[in-house]
């Protein structure tokens, strides 16, 4: 990161900060400089919105790839394009000739376009727009609609029920507002942490931008201009958690061909089907070819027409033609909480709970985002194409409510619960509204503590059972009375975390393998980009607590597969020593794997602590979802705030800043945000 061009600074971790006369220069510069500091990130980024990646990543890719063309995430960038307001259009443009500019200087140090044959492509005034889409089109989970389906026809609905268990299958977080009485300043705190499939380099990046319209700090999306999420302005700050709304459907086609072409069969009749050919680029092998169908509910996803089931999406990007993209720039410019909620009014997916709070007192909490007004059972299953009743009927109304000393979202059913259907598990909510209850007066460095949080509430009914179990012998015994002796903490140190993680993934493999939940193994005749929703293990593992207390096995079953997990930890013990942090491992997401390995060291928290580092039971303790970025933002002054990512500001595997700021994540420490800018003001 040598040689920036004028108008950036560094601090001590390499984070830039940006200066430049308007905000259409400040979003050139800031396409500059990710395009220097990550050219190739943003190369992959590209290639994953436009559905290109198995031309450099080979044929592991193409599923991907075939998803992102039916889904016309590229199309539709091009149309949410096409009806963006002027001023927003030019902004973006702005952007997007910044990373043009920045991308043969960034590629230069990135030894990844040589290893893989490529050299950075152009980017288009629509391409930040498809990176949104690419990152957000599985964000509303549509695919456990395909679950509950295929659910309910092996389980019935009770066992759908029992299965559900408000446990998320992509993505979470956690955020909180401590208002001024209950802060030492007398100004309000504001923290959070968004968790994600993990990517190195990491999906979000700390920045600030300033002109003289604003100045503002937070984690920038690399491909997309702004700070959409997570902000502080000086005046006001905000942050978000995924609200689990229903904002997107699967419906069940009729197709035909009819001469050359294809018709669909909706509620008014057969309608043609725009349908045509699309080339797969596929390193190492023969090119692929995809059918691209869109009815007019929406593109085929799944199957087609010599296929005996097609199943359309619609999602509320396409149906609008509006990515949501006016709110960045309005975030960018807010002073106060009404600046930020107007400039929500204009967000679009995926659907957010809000909170907010500025200098001058004022809070906000609401949901954001656009959520179809249609039949309740579209929330639940793919529903037929042809029948009217399943079609849209306009947008429905946002929660929301005002905030009384301390607020809390952290994906449960709360302020978001008319809008969706299954919701994180409340523990999370539960723990940290317990946590910010056990003291007032709170400072930013004390509040970072919440982020790392280990106690596992979920582990209680697991080990009650298992107490309970009659005539174990001695080495059972002694593993039970150390599971009733522990803390619940999953501590990285704990090697009784290590004994009760074993006796969870042994429970969950035996469930699976039960004949009431056998079925569910079935293979399912859906793309393997919706298997992470399809796949009974993490269904099982993340319900557990829901099957532990009946209704889908017969309580013998239950209590000897418990004592057959029981018996089996306690005889084939892990080496001496072995503590969580040695299996608990990170394990994110490369375009190449083989160039860059995670630090050596362990991390603590598990699914549904507070340090939610999602690892499946039953299938590995490697963890790939976890916290990627952490801040508290400090209203009284935000030099004061805090902030953290997973890795560091560089995308270059051979940078100093590249994973300098993991050992302070791992730990659960946050770094000063501070004010660079000083440096470059005169004194006073």
């Amino acid at each position: 990161m040598r040689d920036d061009p004028d108008g950036v600074l560094r601090d001590d971790w390499g984070v830039p900060h940006l200066v430049a006369r308007d905000p259409d220069d400040l979003a050139h510069l800031q396409g500059v400089v990710t395009a220097r500091d990550r050219a190739w990130q943003l190369e992959v980024e590209r290639h994953r919105a436009q559905g290109t990646t198995a031309a450099f990543l080979g044929p592991a890719a193409l599923d991907w790839d075939r998803f992102a063309r039916r889904a016309r995430l590229a199309d539709t960038a091009k149309r949410c394009l096409r009806a963006l307001d002027p001023g927003t259009a030019r902004w973006l443009g702005r952007y997007v000739a910044g990373v043009n500019a920045g991308l043969a200087e960034g590629a230069r140090t990135a030894p990844e376009f040589d290893i893989v044959g490529v050299r950075p492509g152009r980017w288009r005034t629509w391409t930040p727009l498809a990176v949104w889409l690419s990152h957000h089109i599985l964000f509303a989970a549509f695919p456990a609609k395909l679950w509950r389906t295929e659910a309910s026809r092996l389980l019935g609905a009770a066992g759908v029920e029992v299965l559900a268990a408000d446990a998320p299958g992509t993505a979470g977080s956690n955020g909180w507002l401590v208002t001024s009485e209950h802060t030492a300043t007398g100004s309000a705190l504001l923290a959070g942490d968004p968790h994600r499939y993990a990517e190195d380099p990491g999906m979000y990046q700390q920045i600030g931008l300033a002109c003289p319209d604003y100045d503002v700090v937070g984690f920038a999306v690399p491909g997309v201009p702004g700070i959409p999420h997570f902000g502080h302005t000086g005046g006001v700050a905000w942050a978000i958690t995924n609200a689990m709304a229903d904002c997107q459907d699967l419906y069940a086609e009729r197709l035909r061909r009819r001469g050359s072409g294809v018709e669909a069969l909706g509620p008014r009749g057969w309608r043609p089907a725009p349908a045509h050919r699309e080339a797969l680029r596929v390193a190492g092998g023969p090119d692929e070819f995809v059918e691209v169908v869109e009815t007019a509910r929406g593109p085929v996803v799944v199957g087609g027409p010599d296929e005996p089931v097609a199943l359309s999406l619609r999602y509320p990007p396409r149906a609008l033609a509006d990515a949501g993209f006016a709110a960045l720039p309005a975030l960018l410019a807010a002073r106060t909480v009404a600046d930020v909620d107007r400039a929500l009014d204009r967000w679009v997916e995926p659907v957010n709970v809000v909170l907010a709070a500025d200098t001058a007192g004022g809070t906000l909490h609401r949901v954001a985002g656009a959520v179809p007004d249609r039949d309740e059972t579209n929330g639940w299953r793919v529903v037929p194409a042809d029948d009217p009743r399943y079609a849209w009927q306009g947008w429905r109304p946002l929660p929301r409510s005002e905030v009384g000393g301390v607020a809390v979202m952290a994906n449960e059913r709360g302020l978001a619960a008319p809008l969706g259907v299954e919701f994180a598990a409340p523990h999370r909510h539960r723990r940290i509204t317990e946590l910010l209850g056990r003291a007032g007066d709170w400072t930013a460095e004390e509040l970072g503590v919440v982020h790392h949080d280990t106690l596992l509430a979920t582990a209680a009914p697991l080990i009650a059972l298992a107490a309970d179990l009659p005539g174990l012998g001695a080495e059972a015994t002694s593993l039970v009375r150390r599971l009733a002796a522990w803390d619940r903490r999953m501590e990285v140190d704990s090697r009784v975390a290590v004994e009760f993680a074993d006796v969870r993934s042994e429970v969950v493999r035996g469930l699976v393998a039960h004949p009431a939940l056998r079925a569910l193994a079935v293979p399912l005749p859906y793309p393997e980009v919706f298997q992470p929703w399809l796949d009974p293990v993490p269904r099982t593992a993340y319900a557990l607590t829901s099957v532990l207390a009946g209704g889908l096995l017969d309580g013998r079953d239950l209590i000897a597969i418990l004592r057959a997990a029981v018996d089996s930890v306690a005889t084939t013990a892990a080496p001496p020593g072995l503590t969580w942090g040695d299996r608990h491992r990170f394990a994110p997401w490369r375009a190449l794997p083989d160039r860059c390995a995670t630090p050596a060291q362990g991390v603590g928290g598990d699914h549904d602590c507070v340090l939610a580092t999602s690892s499946v039971p039953g299938s590995t303790h490697a963890f790939t979802r976890a916290p990627v970025a952490r801040f508290v933002w400090d209203l009284a002054r935000r030099e004061d705030s805090h902030w953290v990512v997973p890795f560091g500001a560089a995308g270059r595997t051979d940078h100093p800043h590249h994973h300098d700021q993991f050992p302070l994540w791992a730990r659960g420490d946050l770094v000063r945000v501070g004010d660079p800018l000083a440096r470059s003001r005169p004194s006073e």
